[in-house]
């Protein structure tokens, strides 16, 4: 009996230690990663399929070789593969963890780097960066993934981004939706953001009406159909005459147009719209607290203010929610960029208002200071706010020919950033379309640009020329159009890397302004009747302030506080206590200094007295929510050394 207890620990054990090894019964399988099917299917009940061939397209990048490169897009396991790589490679600068799960279960993971020798990260100041949010815009993941590689390749070899790691936090998750992200990479599908099914087109039926491959080449291309003479006072495009070869489409007023066009698939619902109800339709980016609003359909007035995917209530999806949660449980994080594709822009708040009617102007002065160094960095044609500057940033209408005027986003995440949480955020969009030069001098960047750079500088692949098809119900049609993935989305993979490069720039550049609280003195001075003083200088030697005018607004940054700890046993006893701190007089002895302003050198000092001892050892603690965080010893008199030490 013995021995079969002693056999069954030692098979237990053994197991136990090589459990790694082994899959695991009933593990989740995501159809990204099952070699045994064809199909790739979403999660979630709906009233249309949830399930799509996979197909795999030639710009992205599949499996993680030895190297990594910027000439195609990473799938979400690959970007994953190489952040568990790096966590393994610099142990001593990085975490990895699962910071969320996704809505179909998949895990959303962060890194942190830091020198953890040199503190926590909650103990300095902090920037994060986030991409992946919509689930085509995928510059945006590349863009942390390149940031990524270019911190920790360089750090111990670069002054500057050394000395960033070693006294900051940088916070990245390349991929904020996961499930998205790979429906967009493994099929010919498209959604905006959460694959959570929705009622986009509000007839009671769930995501009823998704677009279809016809053609079976994994990519939804446009369809154009030339209108017949009954139905000419419906039709609403013509071939646009600035293309001589006639490709492109212009949208007009219905009744003056000979053509219609719809994204490729069928009419499955039957309401006369093609492809108006597919995967999902959440939007991920008006799904915040700050100014949210209800979806269309469920204002019940009728009068108010509705907002387009802004889902179930603020914060309902898990993706939004993390993030949020992540900042507020973080509020040592000055700088953030959470972005998007493509106009592209430098894009901040407000989002629901004029910048000047409602930020502070020391506040609207740094965030146009950093407009300004990120046009100089990337060369966008714009920065702005989303209400005035992106709404407006073409005078006219171009469909409806009035002049374009201020609109509002609600739920967007630009203004929980700076509104709520009092940060430098910013939501920038990466990519033009192909759009690289005015080439008629028109003063505006659009498919005609686009057409022509790529004639001229991409051999065309943008571009799909117009060919003859049989539609299922709408008969003879054309196929052809912009690739919508990696051409009007996104950039063909050639492109990539500038893209995503020069906007990790502006970014790394925003996170070496963050404040950084340094402690300049501690001057110990003799007094009569055994007083000391002890003055302490800091300076904040970041080009940010320790808090913005609306972090002070919204409590949302602690004014700097300095604290001179002793051993209780020193400090009990009241009147008889052996160390008395006099001043401050206030019962929990902090003293509060304000905010300290980027490039301030400030003071403070506490009066203390010594009651029958030689000495004694405190601890000076200066504490700043957005400056981090300094403790040093202070030793006032001659303290007596226990026998112990």
């Amino acid at each position: 009996m013995k021995s079969f207890i002693i056999t069954s620990l030692c098979l237990f054990f053994t197991i136990s230690v090589n459990a790694q090894h082994y899959r695991l019964l009933n593990a989740e399988t995501w159809p990204e990663s099952d070699k045994d099917t064809a199909m790739y299917t979403v999660k979630g009940e709906r009233h249309g399929i949830s399930f799509f061939p996979q197909h795999r397209h030639e710009e992205v990048i599949y499996e993680a070789g030895d190297e990594l490169t910027f000439d195609g897009y990473h799938t979400v396991d690959v970007m994953y593969a190489w952040y568990q790589k790096w966590a393994e490679m610099y142990p001593e600068i990085v975490d990895l963890y699962q910071v969320a799960t996704s809505f179909e279960g998949r895990p959303i993971l962060q890194m942190t780097i830091t020198n953890k020798e040199t503190g926590k990260d909650t103990d300095k100041p902090a920037a994060y960066f986030e991409g992946g949010r919509h689930s085509g815009e995928i510059t945006s993941s590349e863009s942390i993934l390149w940031l990524t590689e270019h911190l920790l390749e360089n750090y111990g070899k670069d002054e500057a981004i050394t000395k960033l790691i070693d006294t900051k936090a940088i916070y990245l998750r390349p991929q904020n939706n996961p499930d998205g992200s790979n429906l967009y990479l493994h099929t010919a599908q498209r959604n905006r953001s959460s694959v959570r099914p929705h009622d986009n087109d509000r007839d009671g039926l769930f995501d009823e009406d998704p677009e279809e491959d016809l053609d079976g080449d994994g990519i939804i291309y446009q369809i154009r159909r030339k209108a017949n003479e009954d139905e000419l006072d419906e039709a609403n495009y013509v071939i646009d005459d600035r293309d001589p070869k006639g490709r492109l489409m212009k949208r007009v007023q219905a009744g003056q147009g000979e053509w219609f066009v719809y994204s490729e698939g069928i009419d499955n619902d039957g309401d006369g719209r093609f492809n108006e109800d597919g995967i999902g339709g959440l939007d991920l980016h008006r799904n915040y607290v700050e100014n949210w609003r209800p979806d269309i359909g469920r204002d019940e007035t009728g009068r108010g203010f509705t907002q387009n995917g802004a889902g179930e209530f603020p914060l309902s999806e898990p993706e939004s929610r993390s993030v949020v949660m992540w900042m507020l449980t973080h509020p040592n994080i000055s700088v953030v960029n959470s972005m998007d594709t493509r106009v592209p822009m430098h894009l901040r708040p407000p989002s629901t208002s004029k910048s000047e009617e409602r930020m502070y102007p020391s506040d609207l002065k740094l965030y146009e200071k950093y407009d300004k160094m990120g046009l100089e960095i990337t060369n966008y044609p714009w920065a702005g706010d989303v209400y005035e500057t992106y709404m407006t940033r073409y005078p006219i209408n171009r469909f409806t020919g009035d002049p374009s005027t201020p609109s509002p986003l609600f739920g967007h995440g630009p203004d929980f950033g700076y509104f709520y949480f009092g940060s430098i955020w910013y939501g920038d969009e990466l990519w033009n379309n192909g759009a690289m030069e005015d080439y008629n001098n028109d003063g505006i960047y659009d498919d005609f640009d686009g057409i022509t750079w790529d004639d001229k500088e991409n051999n065309g692949y943008g571009f799909r020329d117009w060919e003859p098809f049989d539609h299922p119900t709408l008969g003879e049609v054309e196929i052809g159009g912009f690739h919508p993935k990696f051409f009007s989305q996104n950039g063909p993979g050639w492109q990539l890397e500038g893209w995503a490069k020069k906007q990790a720039l502006f970014n790394l550049a925003m996170a070496m302004e963050l404040p950084q609280i340094e402690l300049n003195d501690v001057v110990v001075k003799e007094k009569k009747d055994n007083k000391y003083e002890i003055t302490i200088k800091w300076e904040n030697t970041g080009k940010l302030p320790v808090a913005l005018e609306q972090a002070k607004l919204v409590k949302i940054v602690q004014e700097d506080r300095i604290q001179l700890n002793f051993d209780n046993d020193l400090t009990k006893g009241f009147e008889d206590a052996k160390v008395k701190i006099l001043t401050p007089s206030t019962f929990n002895k902090t003293i509060k200094a304000g905010y300290t302003k980027a490039g301030e050198t400030k003071s403070a000092s506490f009066e203390v007295q010594l009651n029958g001892i030689e000495g004694a050892k405190a601890t000076l603690k200066i504490l700043s929510t957005r400056g981090g965080y300094i403790e040093r010893e202070v030793i006032i008199g001659n303290p007596v050394e226990s026998s112990e030490e």
